[in-house]
């Protein structure tokens, strides 16, 4: 039985997605009188507005993907709060989250293990359908599922819904991934890498298909990708982690014109040129994310930056706001 109460309270008349001082750590291993963790996320706040898509972008190890899914309350988090809506969800158990889960879902990276394999398309999709009680009656689901297949270009759907997952292409896979989101009518979802295994001609369809899922819907995307051009393409707002650690959040827009952490103006800078003749830009930091297995002291980029000062070891900096809507976490401003 649907917990009504809570369904009639839940609402998004501010933000549909709030995080403050958000912190997830992993235990490696543990030690007679000591414990070793990674600390994936650290100190992570902010809030996703109704019909926004909020690019989230970082290297590989950045702490992206744990990010979502703990923002979707799939793993547990250490410290800080997470609101759906105007419900504090932080400490809520799972019995009676799972209420709300329907209006908040998750476009899974791979598309080939994101489909359990012994189901048809049309019981993938219809799956939500039923476990969350939305149809009374065959007809009305059949009716519901094909129009998802239809909404993402499964057409005709009555064709792809007889099908089973290892019958289509990767392509075709991730869309009925998104289909089955979709039907529930969600009002949030976080989009992990959802075109990261896609060839180039199928990669600007699903982007279309979820922008155009964001209009007609007034649906909210955490859209998470390593690509800051693809990015910048379908987001409203970005929002630059590195090890963890919001360095830089502003629109699009002023990401692109006017980046101002060394980190993001290294993601930029490594654009590749739709001129040929142009030289490949010799990237101004070396390395990869190294992961942190202590809270950071100072500057999570420090061992990286080009420009990095003897207070960027000794103190974190703050995110602080240096025009309307940029926000920075550097020493240099």
């Amino acid at each position: 039985m649907l917990n009504k109460n809570l369904i009639d309270e839940l609402k998004f008349d501010h933000n549909v997605i709030t995080v403050e001082n958000l912190w997830v750590r992993y235990p490696l291993s543990r030690g007679l009188f000591s414990r070793v963790y990674l600390y994936a996320v650290n100190g992570v706040s902010f809030s996703v507005q109704p019909g926004e898509t909020l690019g989230l972008i970082g290297e590989s190890g950045s702490g992206k993907t744990t990010l979502g899914r703990a923002v979707l309350k799939l793993i547990e988090i250490n410290e800080g709060k997470i609101f759906w809506g105007n419900i504090d969800v932080t400490r809520m158990k799972e019995s009676k989250l799972r209420h709300l889960r329907r209006y908040f879902q998750l476009i899974q990276q791979d598309p080939y293990g994101a489909l359990d394999p012994r189901m048809s398309i049309y019981d993938a999709v219809a799956e939500g359908l039923r476990i969350h009680k939305l149809v009374k009656s065959r007809e009305e689901e059949e009716e519901i599922v094909y129009k998802a297949l239809a909404q993402v270009k499964l057409t005709p759907p009555e064709t792809f819904a007889s099908k089973m997952p290892d019958e289509l292409s990767g392509g075709q896979r991730q869309r009925v991934v998104i289909a089955r989101a979709l039907v529930l009518k969600p009002k949030f979802m976080v989009a992990d890498e959802p075109i990261s295994m896609l060839d180039a001609s199928t990669r600007g369809q699903i982007l279309e298909i979820l922008d155009n899922a964001r209009k007609e819907n007034n649906l909210s995307i955490l859209f998470i990708t390593h690509d800051i051009a693809i990015a910048s393409y379908i987001s409203n707002r970005m929002m630059v982690l590195y090890s963890g650690k919001v360095v830089e959040m502003a629109s699009s827009e002023e990401i692109i014109k006017n980046p101002k952490h060394p980190y993001t103006q290294a993601l930029i800078e490594a654009i590749p040129r739709p001129d040929p003749s142009a030289k490949v830009p010799e990237p101004k930091i070396k390395g990869e994310v190294v992961p942190l297995l202590d809270k950071p002291k100072g500057c999570v980029f420090y061992n990286r930056c080009p420009f990095a000062m003897p207070v960027c070891k000794e103190k974190e900096p703050e995110l602080k706001e240096i025009k309307s809507g940029h926000y920075v976490a550097c020493h240099l401003y």
